[in-house]
Order: C-alpha cells, then sequence, then structure tokens
C-alpha cells in the first residue's frame, strides 16, 4: 500500500482543519462586515410611555454633551418612575450599527469609572410577559458613600435579551453575517437600597422590568 505523501498528510491533521476553519471564519467576517448595512429603523425612545402598568414617569435625566459624545448611541432614554413598591432608574442606549466604533459601554466599566463601588456581581434569571424564554440579567450590587443600589442589565435587540458581553459580541458577527445587521442596545435598571435590602429592591426591579418589557421591546426593529 503506498504511504501517504507529507502534503496529504497535513491536509488530514488536526493543524490543518483549525487552519481551514479560521480562513472560513475569517472569509465570512469580512464578508459580514464589509457589505454596506442598511440602517435599521426604530421607534424613538422618548415615545415610551410616562405610565407603565403601575409605574409612573417622575423624573427625566437627559443625557450631557459630553456623555453623548463618549457614548456614541443613536438613542438613549434616562427615567425614573416610582410606584407604591418604590422607584426605579431606566436607561437604554440604542446603537443601529456596530460597525464603525460605536457600541454599548459594559456598565462594569462605567459604573466604578462614575464612583460606585461593586460588593457583588452576579447574574439573575426570571419570567417577563411576551417572552417563552426567561430574561438572564446581569446583577450588580453598588455604592458610593452611604448610598447604595442595585443594578439590572442586558443587551437586547427586539426578540433576544443577552447577559454576557462575551455572548453579546458573538451575536454581533453572527447577525452580521445572517442578517447584515449589527443594532443593538443596553438595558440597565436602577433601584436604590432601603435599609441594604437587596431582596427587596429585587422584587422591585423585576417588578419594573415586567412592566416596560414589553413596551420597550416594540422600540426595537424587528
Amino acid at each position: 500500500m503506498a504511504t501517504p505523501s507529507i502534503s496529504l498528510r497535513f491536509l488530514q491533521s488536526r493543524t490543518a482543519r483549525v487552519v481551514t476553519a479560521l480562513l472560513v471564519l475569517q472569509a465570512a467576517l469580512l464578508y459580514g462586515f464589509s457589505r454596506s448595512e442598511p440602517m435599521a429603523q426604530h421607534t424613538p425612545l422618548q415615545a415610551l410611555p410616562s405610565s407603565l402598568g403601575n409605574w409612573t414617569q417622575v423624573g427625566e435625566m437627559p443625557l450631557d454633551k459630553e456623555t453623548l459624545e463618549i457614548l456614541k448611541a443613536d438613542d438613549t432614554l434616562n427615567r425614573s418612575y416610582a410606584n407604591a413598591s418604590g422607584a426605579a432608574n431606566l436607561f437604554v442606549a440604542f446603537f443601529k450599527s456596530q460597525r464603525y466604533g460605536q457600541a454599548p459601554h459594559s456598565p462594569k466599566n462605567c459604573l466604578p469609572g462614575s464612583g460606585w463601588v461593586p460588593s457583588m456581581s452576579d447574574t439573575i434569571t426570571f419570567d417577563v410577559p411576551d417572552r417563552p424564554v426567561p430574561i438572564q440579567a446581569n446583577r450588580y450590587v453598588v455604592a458610593k458613600g452611604e448610598a447604595k443600589s442595585l443594578v439590572l442589565y442586558w443587551y437586547q435587540s427586539r426578540d433576544r435579551t443577552v447577559a454576557s458581553e462575551y455572548t453579546a459580541k458573538f451575536y454581533v458577527v453572527a447577525d452580521a453575517i445572517r442578517y447584515n445587521r449589527t443594532d443593538t442596545a443596553l438595558v440597565r435598571v436602577v433601584v436604590p437600597l432601603q435599609g441594604g435590602d437587596v431582596n427587596a429592591a429585587q422584587q422591585t426591579a423585576i417588578e419594573f422590568v415586567r412592566a416596560f418589557y414589553s413596551p420597550l421591546r416594540r422600540h426595537f426593529p424587528a
């Protein structure tokens, strides 16, 4: 029986398969990001209702020019709502495309930069209306002096929510290749801790998310 040539043995090796896979991936990435991306249309975030279930808007905090220049989002919302259970802040930053250096800034970096020190960090999962599978959200407890707050955040397209920054980056590539789109949004909820009760603050935050999830979802491109 003839002995396989060196070149044939190489082509059949694990190294060759890895190199081939990397070349295919590189070609797919080049194809996905070289096409002109049509800008996805969305409903302006300011049109989100001032009443969400039993939650009522109690404040609007427009971002200053310097913050907007750093954030580079195409649309933002920064509001406070309240009900009988407590108060919550909703921040949303929407990006039409992530091809040109525009991308969500992780609260993991922004909060410490603003003087908030994290004391707990993990993820939680909970159900929301009009969604067949639960949301997984990042959970932080942060403090600045005597003030403490619970923070929930995730990355969202219309029908997908992602907690992990790494998974979110994966979907940027996948969506660019499959749909020629890279739009996304960062959604963040902040609830003050009253008496240091994390469980109570979490229940308030989840209750608030359940009130705004469906209305906010309709603002993102289909």
